[in-house]
């Protein structure tokens, strides 16, 4: 049972992909956003969370209200960012500059200084 001969492959089982086996596995996720490493679950159509998302950018321009706030702007573009490419790639970008801007910044603070030279003039 050990031996092998030279010539003689192991062959795995064919496993059949039809389109029924890949609909019981195709499991769709909730839309999620994630905020200071908390999970939001968001409404799983398109329209109602583009509309979400237009909404709470209108009600963020009436900041100044009380209640309402600037802070619903970014929350605004966070939610359409889901659906929506251009606000995607946008919150991208700025994630990608906030982690190297950061990551700069830690790298600063970690060189020492260099020491003061004593310069005697004349």
């Amino acid at each position: 049972m050990g031996l092998r001969l030279r010539n003689q492959l192991r062959v795995r089982p064919q496993i059949r992909m039809s389109g029924s086996n890949l609909a019981s596995l195709d499991i769709r996720m909730a839309p999620r956003v994630r905020i200071f490493n908390r999970h939001w679950h968001l409404p799983e159509s398109k329209p109602i969370r583009i509309g979400l998302g237009i909404l709470l950018i209108a009600l963020g321009l009436l900041g100044f209200l009380p209640v309402l706030g600037f802070w619903m702007i970014p929350l605004g573009l966070l939610v359409l960012s889901i659906d929506i490419p251009i606000v995607r790639r946008w919150r991208r970008q700025l994630a990608v500059w906030w982690h190297r801007d950061r990551k700069a910044g830690k790298a600063e603070a970690r060189t020492p200084a260099p020491a003061p030279r004593n310069s005697k003039v004349g």
